[in-house]
């Protein structure tokens, strides 16, 4: 599949017509579920296999946030082989009472892996714990950026996104 191919396929499984209320409470004739490309088996794999370059050399864990980066995260670690956790919004209040589940992230450089970046928000409060639990994060992989101003947020907080699509590259390949 060419990159033009895999934007399109994304682009055709999620985008929606119809009456949505958006997170805002504003209304919307037009939905982006992204939850749709990610539960596509062959577009998973694909956009796993055209992540993996982008993945900076020296990386030891894929941090995959809740929801939607662990199922990217996931592919990413497979086509990899580097090892993945996974991060919560917030920690559990039972069991372990972790933030982040599965290898542990203490003094290893690890990779943010979300899959559509609006404002960067929920990244920056989940790299903020994981740095005080000592993970060394300077890179953000995504699949989409909205191009909506989390580029610059990010970079403020000194990361530095990486993703595979603009929007509007999107919008483009159909």
């Amino acid at each position: 599949m060419t990159r033009n191919d895999l934007a399109a396929a994304i682009f055709k499984s999620s985008y929606l017509r119809g009456d949505f209320k958006l997170r805002s409470g504003q209304k919307s004739n037009e939905y982006f579920d992204k939850y749709r490309f990610e539960a596509d088996p062959e577009i998973l794999v694909e956009i796993a296999k055209k992540m993996t370059p982008l993945v900076p050399k020296g990386t030891q864990v894929l941090a995959g946030l809740e929801m939607g980066g662990i199922p990217i995260a996931t592919a990413l670690s497979i086509e990899t082989g580097l090892p993945v956790c996974f991060v919560r919004k917030a920690a559990k209040e039972y069991g372990t009472m972790k933030l982040a589940e599965g290898t542990d992230i203490a003094g290893k450089k690890v990779c943010i892996i979300e899959d559509v970046i609006t404002t960067g928000g929920q990244v920056i409060e989940s790299v903020k714990a994981l740095r005080q639990g000592k993970a060394e994060i300077a890179n953000v992989l995504c699949v989409i950026d909205r191009e909506q101003g989390g580029r610059d947020k990010l970079q403020d907080v000194q990361l530095w996104l990486h993703p595979l699509f603009l929007m509007s590259e999107l919008k483009a390949s159909v």
